[in-house]
């Protein structure tokens, strides 16, 4: 059973948490935390997700619910290692993006990590592939509609580009 904190409308917590998988009362929310990694040839992993779950076999960055009693940070640092085996430090990941979404608060990190498809280790029920693509195969990819999240991307995929190229 997984229990998520539940929050307000202000990220403000309420005191209780949540039980995954039960609808959220009007008014409620829940975190998540999403993560892009970059590796050392500035190419960016993404994974497929499980056929099983919502948007099944679509390509997206590594992410989920934060449980309760974590931060948002701890939270994306445990689900990088549960869907992939990197492991990172909080000071190796950078936010880039916070929205309030339905009854979710989403964070957006990213990462350097020099790692490749061969040091991964993917959950099975979580992620059935992985590659490493260049920022410009990333947006080709989600214009053909396979890559989620759909909208967000927009929010922050310069702050994507700027972390590969930095402007000098």
């Amino acid at each position: 059973m997984e229990l998520w904190d539940v929050y307000d409308e202000n990220r403000v917590p309420m005191g209780g948490t949540h039980v995954r998988g039960v609808p959220l009362k009007d008014g409620e929310y829940h975190l998540i935390a999403d993560v892009w990694t970059v590796n050392g040839n500035n190419e960016i992993l993404l994974t497929r997700r499980h056929p099983d779950k919502p948007y099944g076999l679509m390509w997206e960055c590594t992410g989920g619910s934060v449980l309760a009693g974590e931060s948002s940070l701890e939270g994306a640092i445990r689900e990088l290692f549960e869907e992939t085996g990197i492991s990172a430090k909080q000071e190796e990941l950078k936010l880039i993006h916070k929205i309030r979404q339905k009854e979710r608060f989403v964070d957006t990190y990213i990462t350097f990590q020099d790692v490749f498809l061969m040091d991964l280790t993917l959950q099975a029920e979580e992620v059935v592939d992985a590659r490493f693509v260049r920022f410009e195969e990333l947006l080709h990819m989600w214009k053909q509609g396979i890559v989620v999240p759909k909208s967000r991307f927009l929010l922050y995929k310069d702050q994507i580009q700027e972390f590969i190229d930095p402007p000098s």
